[in-house]
């Protein structure tokens, strides 16, 4: 397997709580938050027996958090962001402050190191780090998991319709080939990181390639593309594609296998050139007003009965072996969930690009503005 490193900028669809959790979880999904205060009624909440969390939207449900709070007596407030970037411009502007634990994904650790605003682990603090699978053990976004603990991990790829698309898609070079037939039916994600690198891919490229030759041939590439496109979407496919107004879409591998649930016709392909492999984590700012509270997050949800329940219920791959361990035979079994070793090396994670990262953005805005 490639070395993990991998931004999945906008992801999650946004949570759907009843009103017997909300009575017992306070929870606020706010994708732009405007004040989070400091009292308990919302994200900023400071006391030791409340805890804040920035995060993806589906990395929670209303068991999680209850469960949670019925083990510790901690009631969780949680706010969502729907990319990185989001996220660190909310934390750099001050808001970050609000939160005990935040979930940047791998490339975004690495930057908010270097941006010096996480705290290094106290791992004595922490409880089965060892049941980290060993790639996750000594990540190269975060050396020995000094200031982040991985939490969930999955790849990107393309979802259709099994009976409305055939023959199926193998590669991302399908999306060109089948251009007039899927005119105005087809999403790519509203993320240059992810769009620019599967078009890099196709093309035989680096998923995080900084020479300036081959981006500008991804972007001419995605340039003929862009007719056919319906939409710019991370997370809006999900019912158009279920009601045929959609034939296909980039997606992530755990919003995917959540829809199969709910439309079996639905099936899911990790590009045979090859995609992204994302991981997302969880880590304690330097501004945390509940830090223990957050080492007692970090501790549940490494215990693998807990992760194993989550997985279960949420559809997300763990990096904890002894969670996996504990799935049952379909879920260890699924090749979305936890594809093969083959198919893994073929993908890379999304790394920081440096001074390149202008260049995506100027044609990223030329592609979006056209």
């Amino acid at each position: 397997m490639n070395a993990l490193s991998r931004s999945p900028s906008t992801r999650r669809r946004f949570l759907q709580f009843s009103a017997a959790a909300l009575s017992g979880v306070a929870l606020a999904c706010r994708p732009q938050i405007a004040d989070t205060g400091s009292d308990n009624s919302g994200g900023g909440s400071s006391g030791q027996n409340s805890l804040s969390i920035y995060s993806w939207s589906n990395y929670f449900d209303d068991e999680l958090l209850s469960s949670f709070t019925e083990e510790t007596g901690i009631r969780v407030v949680a706010d969502v962001f729907d990319s990185n970037e989001t996220m660190l411009a909310r934390v750099q502007a001050g808001g970050g402050a609000a939160y005990s634990i935040i979930y940047p994904s791998d490339y975004m650790v690495q930057q908010m190191i270097e941006l010096d605003l996480l705290t290094e682990l106290d791992k004595s603090k922490l409880e089965g780090l060892d049941n980290l699978l060993e790639q996750w053990r000594n990540p190269v976004y975060d050396p020995n998991n000094a200031h982040s603990v991985p939490t969930t991990w999955g790849t990107t790829g393309l979802v259709f319709s099994r009976s409305r698309l055939n023959p199926a898609p193998a590669d991302w070079d399908f999306l060109w080939e089948n251009q007039s037939r899927l005119n105005g039916r087809m999403t790519l994600f509203n993320d240059v990181r992810e769009v620019m690198g599967a078009v890099l891919k196709s093309l035989g490229f680096s998923y995080n390639s900084t020479d300036p030759t081959e981006i500008e041939a991804a972007y001419n590439r995605l340039r003929e593309l862009k007719p056919a496109i319906a939409s710019f979407t991370t997370d809006g496919w999900r019912d158009q594609l279920v009601t045929g107004d959609l034939l296909i879409a980039m997606g992530y591998s755990s919003d995917a296998i959540d829809l199969q649930s709910e439309a079996p016709d639905i099936e899911y392909v990790i590009p045979a050139s090859g995609s992204s492999l994302w991981t997302d984590t969880m880590v304690i700012p330097k501004t945390a007003p509940n830090p223990e509270g957050a080492y007692a997050w970090m501790n549940f949800l490494l215990k693998p009965e807990n992760a194993a329940r989550a997985v279960d219920r949420l559809k997300f791959a763990t990096p904890n072996r002894a969670a996996i361990d504990l799935l049952s035979p379909e879920l260890r079994n699924n090749e979305n969930l936890f594809p093969p070793a083959e198919v893994l090396a073929k993908c890379e994670g999304i790394a920081p690009v440096g001074a390149a990262t202008e260049l995506y953005d100027r044609y990223w805005t030329q592609i979006t503005s056209a």
